[in-house]
């Protein structure tokens, strides 16, 4: 499945190797307040510091306009990740030029350097060659264990693998694992669901899956699109007019194997207060608004799901971030963790839902790539991982 090298097929002792990880976390005070990405590369850091090597980090972190910004640096990461490893570990206030090059030079073995955001410089989002040179003379070797950053083609993620020996970290590789079998060899019944707000994200998603998943459960704002492609009146529910053609499109090409909502919790305003009621799937009465998929869906998705072999789950099946409209995504999340089947949650809202029931303790794979595990799913080739050199 996976043919790409990884660490365990090259030797790092006594190597610099730069690591490019997804450490793109939330940070509020100089604190990281969520180390979900952070923890997710440790095995790979582990492996390599165990193994000899002098391990420089580096990511990118937001969307700083131009240049430096101080609230989007990683020196906050470096003193958790400090914590974390029980050692101290060294913060460059650059990724490239004298300050990161002389901070390179004086590591040891066994020593983590994490460098500045690579986006403080504009030309990393243009993969411009000249700045993945310099990044590459920081090392002798390039792991890539940023999967969340994989669908992007810039210098830290694919340019920097042109100029030096590059594979993938352990996270890399148990994301590609993952996604690529369910897609290419699936256990089977595989069943996708999908929901969030729009279907224009993940049009190429569904026509993908359409010819590989056994079933595709549709929820979220999603839903709405497809009602009002059915011509069901939906109130003042959320809908992408521009793509209910699409949506008419995918419902002909795929009517056995996409599942609609059989029931909704309706909303008298977009609100956590909000009046809610049930109601089976018709005409939803105007000033009302769908906000989750109703309790018999909830059922019907877990009886399909209780047969599964593979279960891929990207989007939330309702406006979940309000506790009355979040019993729908609960309840396929349960749905999901009572399964026997593989189950792999794809990035995004259904990691935060899933993380939120309490139950990431009982799912196979929690992706930490959103727009990644989409284009996995998606059947497109990442750059990130393509540059990889091939077993």
């Amino acid at each position: 499945m996976f043919n790409k090298k990884s660490i365990t097929d090259i030797d790092v002792k006594g190597k610099r190797v730069l690591v490019r990880v997804d450490y793109n976390v939330p940070i509020k005070d100089d604190k990281v307040v969520d180390d979900t990405r952070i923890v997710a590369a440790m095995p790979t850091l582990n492996y390599l510091l165990d193994h000899g090597a002098a391990v420089i980090l580096f990511s990118h972190l937001g969307r700083p306009k131009g240049g430096p910004d101080p609230k989007f640096s990683l020196r906050p990461v470096a003193a958790h990740l400090s914590g974390l490893l029980g050692k101290p570990v060294a913060f460059a206030t650059d990724c490239v030029g004298p300050i990161a090059e002389a901070a390179a030079r004086v590591l040891k073995p066994g020593e983590v350097l994490v460098l500045e955001n690579t986006r403080f410089h504009p030309e990393e989002e243009k993969n411009d060659p000249e700045l993945a040179k310099k990044m590459a003379s920081l090392a002798d070797i390039y792991v890539d264990d940023a999967f969340g950053s994989a669908h992007r083609a810039h210098a830290s993620t694919e340019g920097v693998a042109h100029y030096l020996p590059a594979v993938a970290g352990f996270l890399m590789e148990k994301e590609i694992q993952y996604l690529g079998q369910a897609i290419q060899n699936p256990k089977r019944p595989f069943i996708a669901i999908l929901g969030g707000a729009k279907i224009s994200d993940k049009i190429g998603v569904i026509r993908n899956l359409l010819t590989k998943a056994d079933q595709i459960l549709i929820g979220g704002g999603m839903a709405n699109t497809f009602f009002k492609a059915q011509g069901y009146p939906i109130g003042d529910s959320l809908c992408e007019d521009e793509a209910l053609d699409t949506a008419r499109q995918l419902l002909q090409s795929g009517n056995t194997h996409l599942r609609l909502p059989v029931d909704v919790v309706i909303a008298d305003k977009y609100d956590a207060e909000a009046e809610k009621k049930i109601m089976p799937m018709g005409p939803v009465p105007d000033g009302w608004r769908i906000l989750d998929i109703g309790p018999a869906t909830v059922a019907i998705f877990a009886k399909t799901l209780a047969k599964a072999g593979t279960i891929v789950w990207n989007g939330p099946m309702g406006v979940f971030e309000f506790p009355r409209f979040a019993e729908g995504t609960i309840g396929v999340a349960k749905a999901v963790a009572d399964s026997k089947a593989i189950s792999i949650i794809g990035g995004g809202d259904s990691v935060s839902a899933i993380n939120q029931a309490g139950l990431a303790e009982r799912i196979t794979h929690i992706s930490t790539g959103g727009g990644a595990s989409l284009e996995m799913l998606e059947g497109i080739d990442l750059p990130g991982l393509a540059a990889l050199q091939d077993k």
